[in-house]
């Protein structure tokens, strides 16, 4: 394995931007040094690129950015299609998270989201969101940056290498997912540690309309327990 000795440890992740995420996504983003929002790659219509759930009294249902993506687009492509859908996804939050303990603590912040920009393209969105909720509301102090800084022009495991590379990094953390494609022994030969997150043990919080549903929005646990939010991420 390549010795690594002639500079600090950089521990990164990359992935491709969602809307609204749930936590399990920021908890990625706090374990690193680096995170690269991979949007430089084919868009996956239906999917959580372009929409995410939250907690109703009918169960989970979908809020999503309608777009003109297609699988012949790259995500930072794909342009949103219409202006009503930031009044409606506003309008649907209000309804649904009024009355949750901390829904008027990011009323500004949000009102400002749907009611106070208008959005071209949907990774300029999801980026924005992802950047500010990890400031503002979780306390990341992640370095954000954009996989397209670094031109990479390998294909599947050979570019997520690549990118590491580029940017330094000593330790990739990963998505269980990614195991579908990942192959563990090339990864050994550039000497880049990779460490496999895992999603388990997340506590759960008082949150309304019981079951409890982990696979949310970020949104449904900050409208729930505030600042207290990072205690029910990583402890």
């Amino acid at each position: 394995m390549i010795q690594q000795l002639d500079r600090p440890p950089l521990r990164a992740a990359i992935l491709q931007t969602n809307y609204i995420p749930w936590k399990g996504y920021f908890d990625i983003i706090h374990d690193v040094d680096l995170f690269i929002f991979y949007d430089d790659v084919q868009y996956t219509p239906r999917d959580w690129r372009n929409r995410n759930k939250i907690k109703t009294a009918r169960g989970t249902e979908w809020l999503t950015v309608p777009t003109n993506g297609t699988q012949q687009h790259l995500i930072h492509e794909v342009e949103i299609a219409e202006t009503r859908w930031q009044s409606n996804h506003w309008q649907t939050l209000r309804h649904n998270y009024a009355k949750a303990p901390h829904f008027e603590r990011y009323r500004p912040f949000l009102e400002d989201i749907y009611l106070g920009r208008k959005w071209k393209y949907l990774f300029e969105l999801n980026q924005y969101l992802i950047e500010q909720i990890s400031r503002q509301f979780l306390g990341i102090a992640t370095k954000f940056v954009d996989a397209r800084q670094y031109q990479a022009v390998e294909a599947k495991q050979e570019r997520i290498i690549e990118l590491l590379t580029k940017a330094e990094a000593t330790l990739y953390v990963s998505g269980p997912s990614a195991k579908n494609y990942i192959d563990e022994t090339r990864f050994a030969q550039t000497g880049i540690e990779l460490v496999w997150k895992d999603y388990g043990g997340y506590p759960e919080y008082p949150q309304s309309h019981p079951p409890f549903e982990h696979g949310v929005t970020i949104l449904d646990l900050l409208f729930h327990t505030g600042p207290e939010a990072p205690d029910y991420i990583w402890g």
